[in-house]
């Protein structure tokens, strides 16, 4: 199974986010990105790759300690950028030191359940939630990313970790998506 460790954001910031990249569609070129859609929207906390079924109970249990050692901690959906011109994505404010430290344990927990974590390389926790990915190499997506600068969601409390596993989209089927599914999720907080 290909898991990771996931945020998800509430139905009203979801909402919210919606109607931003719903004018984002209205660009120039935006029929040539692969947007993700609304129910794949997250904020990954620590990506595990493929995990082996008998891996899965101690890697839950680890996140569920994870969760309660972390309170439930003050988030919202704002800005966003682009990574070159590959892709276009929603940024984070609010406790966004409490988020790094929920990453921290969530990556710590898949490494000592024995799951491999694929960031081997430290690399600063930069959270975002991936809006469109590009096709081709000949758009710029400086418009899009100005386009979420300055938005601003409204606040939403997190208050849980949850574990997903990514379906990879179906092979041949045009236009298909990876799916997300929540395998579990445990509160913050004790």
């Amino acid at each position: 199974m290909r898991l990771f460790a996931a945020v998800l954001p509430s139905a009203p910031a979801i909402a919210e986010l919606a109607d931003e990249v719903a004018q984002l569609k209205a660009l120039p070129g935006a029929d040539r990105l692969r947007w993700t859609g609304r129910d794949g929207w997250h904020f990954t906390l620590a990506f595990y790759g493929e995990v082996a079924d008998d891996l899965l109970p101690e890697l839950q249990e680890r996140l569920a300690r994870a969760a309660h050692r972390h309170a439930p901690y003050e988030l919202r959906i704002a800005g966003g950028g682009r990574f070159d011109d590959r892709v276009v994505w929603a940024g984070a404010e609010g406790e966004l030191a409490v988020m790094r430290k929920l990453a921290d344990s969530a990556e710590a927990g898949g490494r000592r359940a024995g799951v491999m974590v694929a960031h081997h390389t430290y690399r600063p926790y930069h959270p975002h939630l991936t809006l469109a990915r590009n096709r081709t190499q000949h758009l710029r997506l400086a418009p899009f990313a100005a386009g979420m600068e300055s938005f601003e969601g409204t606040p939403w409390t997190v208050r849980e970790l949850a574990l997903m596993r990514s379906h990879p989209p179906v092979p041949g089927v045009a236009g298909s998506q990876p799916h997300y599914e929540k395998l579990a999720s445990w509160p913050l907080g004790h």
